[in-house]
């Protein structure tokens, strides 16, 4: 659930500003200051929480009032603190690509060139040479050249792919049923349904059902506390149904940024984070400064004068976002609540920009 994170209208503003000379501590934390009294002031709407670690130290974290919902279902005016999980949307799709480095890494998965049917043997009259042709890698790189269309339909429309999925009786022979639109591995299309086969692969391989095996591997040795909303077969939303503190989602993004270490333990392997953010689907031809897609994480580079600053980003519908700046060693956050609203990215990117411009020597 993301539209394209188009990050160049705001960057001239933040990258080209010179401040006046003051020490860099004082010149940070002012510039921190104006950005949480314009969110509470209202200027940047409905933000839920923004927190901000730099080498590893929690520099801002701040918590809002706002409107929410739980995947559609309204909660009225929450007033947001460290403990309340938030809805993240599509970020859970980047949690799942984490997850599946985990079950390679144990030897539950073989080779990303394994066709993706192998995981359905069940599905025989799909076992078609054109089908055949999707691989392990395209899915995970929404490459599998299935026709699908979460662009042109809001989520609350069932002619929106995903909602037509989640309503199918069976969501994976929905998926693997479309025709095929472009040559597998070629052509980039944001798919839902491309992560739901990922996530069966994931349970299919290592015998588990997908939150149990993310709560072993991944949430207990993060200490993370997550809630996995689930239809009505009980089969967890792998494309936008994680609930996690933001808390917790700086923890993922600083499991990323610190190449899968956490506390002194290899938690991913480090070849595992280095693979997923690397671009393996050109999702704008030609254009250095947008971004771009490894497996299931954005990619793009920060176009400024002093050069090009690289981000990985994990977005979700509404503003939910976990970036990863390395050359800042710099994770932020935020979830609001604009879910639906075109709105949505401008906000919470300006958020993530000011930060950075924050911290930026």
């Amino acid at each position: 659930m993301v539209r394209d994170v188009t990050l160049t209208i705001i960057l001239v503003a933040l990258f080209l500003t010179n401040a006046p000379v003051r020490s860099e501590t004082s010149v940070a934390g002012e510039k921190l200051a104006k950005l949480e009294m314009d969110i509470r002031s209202g200027k940047i709407g409905n933000v839920h929480s923004v927190m901000a670690l730099r080498n590893g130290q929690t520099v801002a974290e701040w918590y809002f009032t706002g409107q929410d919902e739980r995947r559609g279902e309204p909660l009225g005016s929450v007033t947001f603190g460290p403990d309340q999980l938030h809805d993240v949307r599509s970020v859970t799709k980047s949690v799942v690509a984490i997850l599946f480095g985990v079950a390679v890494r144990d030897g539950a998965i073989g080779s990303l060139e394994t066709p993706v049917l192998d995981y359905f043997p069940e599905y025989t009259d799909l076992r078609t040479p054109e089908m055949l042709k999707i691989r392990l890698r395209d899915i995970l790189s929404m490459t599998s050249g299935l026709t699908w269309d979460e662009r042109n339909y809001p989520y609350t429309d069932h002619r929106n792919s995903e909602i037509a999925m989640d309503l199918a009786p069976d969501r994976y022979r929905y998926i693997l049923s479309q025709p095929l639109s472009a040559e597998p591995g070629t052509h980039f299309t944001y798919s839902g349904g491309d992560v739901a086969l990922v996530a069966a692969v994931i349970s299919r391989a290592t015998h588990k059902p997908l939150e149990a095996y993310a709560d072993e591997k991944l949430f207990a040795p993060l200490g993370i506390r997550a809630e996995w909303l689930k239809d009505s077969a009980g089969i967890p939303y792998a494309a936008s149904g994680l609930r996690l503190r933001p808390r917790d989602m700086g923890t993922i993004g600083q499991l990323v940024l610190q190449h899968g270490q956490w506390q002194g333990q290899t938690v991913v392997p480090k070849n595992w984070i280095d693979a997923m953010t690397e671009q393996h689907a050109d999702v704008n031809p030609g254009d250095a400064c947008k971004t771009q897609y490894g497996y299931l994480w954005w990619l793009g580079k920060i176009c400024a004068p002093d050069g090009n600053r690289a981000f990985f980003l994990a977005v979700g519908n509404g503003g939910q976002t976990i970036w990863v700046v390395p050359s800042l060693d710099l994770v932020i956050v935020t979830t609001l609540g604009l879910y639906n609203e075109q709105t949505a990215d401008a906000e919470s990117g300006e958020i993530a920009l000011r930060l950075m411009a924050a911290v930026d020597k």
